[in-house]
C-alpha cells in the first residue's frame, strides 16, 4: 500500500471514522451487556462486520434469542449488499487477491464513499479501494471493542444504549428514502410492519414482517426495479 493511496483513502473516510467510533462503542455496549468481553467483541467484529446487522445480533444475543432467528433475520436485513455488489463487480477485481475481502467488507457506508470516490489519475483506484474497506473496517473494530472495554472497566448505566440501533436503522431508512426515486419498498415495509404489530403484537412482528415486505416487492419488482438500475448505474 503506499503512502498516497493511503492518504487518500484516509481523507475520503474520515465521517465514517467518527461515525463508527460512537456507533462502534454502542454496538460494543450492548455485546458486552449481553455477557461478551471485549476478546468477544473484537471476533464477533472481525468476522461479522454488518453494522446494523452487528447491532441486531447485539440485540439478539441479548435477550438469547434462537440460532435459526439470528440466522433468518440477518440474512434479510443484510440481504441488500447482494444488490450492492453488482454495482462493484468489475471494479473490485482491480483489488486482485483482495477480491473476496472486498465483497465481505462492502457496508452501507463503505458502498456509500465508492460510490462517491473518483480516484484521481496518479493514484491506483485498487489499492485506494482496498484501503477504504480496511480503514472502515478497523474503525469499527476499534469502536467496539472500546465500547466494550469502557462496559467493562467503567460503572456504566446500560440503559437507552440499545437506541442507537434504532438511530442506526432511522438514518438508513432516511437515506434510502432521499436516495432512491421509488418509494414503494418503503411504504411496503411500514404497512407490513404496522399490519403485524396489530396481528402478532411487537414481540413477533419483525419476521413475518419482514416475509411479507419481500412478497410484496416480488410482486411489485416491475414497479421497483427501474429506480433499482438508475441507482446501480450512478455508482460506475
Amino acid at each position: 500500500m503506499d503512502r498516497e493511496s493511503f492518504k487518500y483513502a484516509f481523507q475520503k473516510t474520515i465521517p465514517v471514522l467518527f461515525g463508527y467510533l460512537f456507533l462502534g462503542s454502542a454496538c460494543g455496549l450492548v455485546l458486552f451487556n449481553a455477557g461478551y468481553n471485549f476478546i468477544w467483541v473484537f471476533f464477533i467484529s472481525l468476522f461479522v462486520y454488518a453494522g446494523s446487522g452487528q447491532m441486531l445480533l447485539a440485540s439478539l444475543l441479548a435477550v438469547k434469542a434462537p440460532f435459526a432467528t439470528v440466522a433468518v433475520l440477518t440474512l434479510l436485513l443484510n440481504s441488500r449488499h447482494a444488490f450492492y455488489g453488482l454495482s462493484f463487480i468489475d471494479r473490485f477485481k482491480n483489488a486482485g487477491s483482495m477480491y473476496p475481502y472486498m465483497i465481505f467488507s462492502l457496508t452501507d457506508e463503505t458502498y456509500s464513499i465508492l460510490c462517491s470516490t473518483h480516484t484521481p489519475v496518479g493514484i491506483n483506484d485498487g489499492r485506494v479501494i482496498k484501503a477504504i474497506a480496511f480503514l472502515d473496517h478497523s474503525y469499527w473494530l476499534a469502536g467496539c471493542v472500546f465500547g466494550a472495554l469502557m462496559g467493562q472497566l467503567l460503572s456504566f448505566n446500560f440503559k437507552g444504549v440499545d437506541f442507537a440501533m434504532t438511530a442506526l436503522f432511522v438514518v438508513i431508512f432516511i437515506e434510502q428514502w432521499e436516495s432512491f426515486k421509488s418509494h414503494v419498498p418503503v411504504y411496503a415495509g411500514v404497512i407490513s410492519a404496522l399490519l403485524c404489530i396489530l396481528i402478532f403484537g411487537t414481540d413477533n412482528f419483525i419476521l413475518p414482517s419482514l416475509i411479507i415486505t419481500v412478497g410484496s416487492l416480488m410482486v411489485l419488482r416491475h414497479s421497483v426495479e427501474p429506480a433499482s438500475k438508475e441507482a446501480l448505474e450512478t455508482c460506475h
